[in-house]
């Protein structure tokens, strides 16, 4: 009979400096630092239709706006997953 054994290995890691470092982490903090640059680049004001006023804005702004909401409904997204196992 052949027993079969199953390790559990943990999430990819790297070391930086002697830290452990998930390499989910370090997507993050370069998808980060890619959509911050991004941001910045762009400081053109822009005219925004919402359904009846016409505002205009810089574009940083509504950049920033958007992400942190995305961010906010990946996170009540991720909470409702983890909240229904």
């Amino acid at each position: 009979m052949t027993q079969s054994s199953t390790q559990g290995h943990g999430p990819s890691a790297v070391t930086v400096k002697g830290h452990a470092v998930r390499l989910r982490t370090i997507g993050f903090v370069l998808l980060a630092a890619v959509a911050i640059w991004f941001i910045a680049a762009n400081t053109e004001s822009v005219t925004i239709r919402l359904w009846i006023p016409t505002v205009t804005l810089p574009l940083w702004s509504v950049l920033t706006v958007t992400l942190v909401v995305g961010i906010l409904l990946g996170l009540y997204g991720a909470h409702r997953r983890r909240t229904r196992r």
